[in-house]
């Protein structure tokens, strides 16, 4: 396996993939991306992730019963709280990812079933053989999260340096039931998000999309 070493290289390489080949990882692999992982920075090194991944019939069932709960209509019930009132730049920023999005997938802002149909996938994992179920303890918040954060991005760059591709999905926190009944989920622990992942299809539209980042005067402030 080719290891691309380089950080600076991962970063500015690695997208959010949301078209698959079936080609599933590697058991071996699996292990050892995950291993590395739980060197993650964490607030008092308490390490609080708890993570379930699901492949093969396990992910198969879990998607059927995702799609059919979010195709029902049902609301969204998150185990935490997920305010997502963008406002300002950050809407800006949000409708400029939907728009590269929908662009690459030849999808018009006017043909609302093709675009459910495209929000839908999230629940179908994007076709990915594998993804991930962040969880954490109920009683934490803020603190939580953040080391939540950090692991999901050591965990994706990990795997980005394997050629192994991810896409990170707050909507797989959205309706969390389904999840916690298959994975039987003890109670004291909540679904945060999750995160999807296998080997990228290079044919897939959705993975042609690219987004842009801010200039670093918009985000950095240098004080001395």
């Amino acid at each position: 396996m080719t290891i691309n070493s380089s950080l600076t290289d991962l970063l500015t390489t690695r997208t959010s993939s949301r078209a698959f080949l079936e080609l599933p990882v590697e058991e071996k692999i699996l292990q050892e991306i995950f291993t590395l992982a739980q060197q993650s920075p964490s607030n008092c090194n308490v390490q609080p992730w708890q993570c379930y991944v699901v492949s093969g019939e396990a992910k198969g069932k879990l998607q059927n019963a995702l799609i059919e709960n979010v195709a029902s209509g049902a609301k969204p019930e998150p185990d935490f709280e997920w305010g997502m009132n963008y406002q300002g730049v950050l809407r800006d920023r949000q409708h400029g990812a939907a728009h590269e999005l929908y662009s690459a997938m030849e999808i018009e802002r006017s043909d609302k079933p093709a675009r459910q149909m495209a929000m839908l996938r999230n629940w179908s994992f994007f076709d990915a053989p594998h993804a991930v179920f962040f969880c954490m303890e109920r009683s934490l918040s803020n603190t939580g999260s953040v080391d939540l954060g950090i692991y999901a991005q050591t965990l994706s760059l990990l795997m980005a340096e394997r050629g192994i591709a991810s896409c990170m999905q707050g909507a797989l926190g959205m309706y969390p039931k389904a999840a916690r009944e298959q994975l039987e989920l003890p109670e004291n622990l909540g679904i945060l998000f999750g995160m999807s992942f296998g080997y990228a299809d290079p044919k897939g539209k959705a993975n042609q999309a690219k987004t842009v980042r801010e200039e670093l005067s918009n985000s950095v402030t240098f004080c001395s």
